[in-house]
């Protein structure tokens, strides 16, 4: 199986295990994952859309020089409407909220990349459900105004190098990681493109989630 193949990369601590067993419980929920696409494997059957760009980007706000980019996860061709349908792979256990960006995202790129019209958008949940999970399709002009609101916030951020955490000073699980890996509390594992990565005991990071023995970043 080619998973066994990517997985040697990501063996050990690189992966944020901490120890085989733990691992083997993660690589064989995974595998489970891949069965279940394998036996259901529904929307994938028909025809798909692939956008040119490898990485999907338009223009929030060219005077700001704010742009918006993402990787959709697959997008099924609707024949009868020439439509588009959004399917974003879940591997959590829990659904997303309705306060998550990520469909509003994804629409608007799809919606500013190619021509066809997005017919509707879809979660699937890969470790409990056999087909996507649709959803209803967010405003997007409405995404638009909000998106461009978040990325002034974070260029004028970058611009004064102050990054306040909307949580304040208690943080949030995007926060205290960062702050534990400043501190020198991770211990760093090797390196993910350009970017470092590290890994956190639990103990380093118990205000963000009781369900997970190690956080890596």
């Amino acid at each position: 199986m080619k998973l066994d193949q990517v997985w040697e990369k990501l063996s050990g601590k690189k992966g944020g295990f901490k120890d085989l067993d733990e691992e083997h419980k993660y690589k064989e929920r995974g595998k489970a994952m891949l069965r279940r696409v394998m036996d259901h494997p529904g929307p994938l059957l028909n025809l798909a859309v692939k956008i040119k760009e490898s990485l999907p980007y338009f223009w929030l706000s060219e005077e700001e020089n704010i742009i918006l980019c993402g990787k959709i996860d697959w997008l099924e061709y609707l024949k009868e409407a020439d439509g588009i349908h959004i399917i974003d792979f879940k591997t959590s256990k829990k659904e997303e909220t309705g306060e998550s960006l990520q469909l509003p995202i994804y629409h608007l790129l799809v919606a500013r990349c190619q021509k066809r019209p997005v017919a509707k958008a879809s979660y699937w949940y890969l470790d409990f459900s056999d087909l996507p999970k649709e959803k209803d399709l967010p405003d997007v002009t409405k995404a638009e105004t909000k998106l461009l609101d978040i990325g002034r916030k974070i260029k004028l951020a970058r611009k004064l190098e102050r990054f306040e955490c909307p949580n304040g000073k208690s943080g949030c699980i995007h926060c205290l990681p960062l702050e534990s890996v400043a501190r020198g509390e991770g211990e760093k594992v090797g390196e993910m493109g350009h970017r470092d990565t590290y890994i956190l005991e639990k103990e380093s990071i118990q205000e963000i989630d009781d369900t997970e023995d190690s956080f890596i970043i």
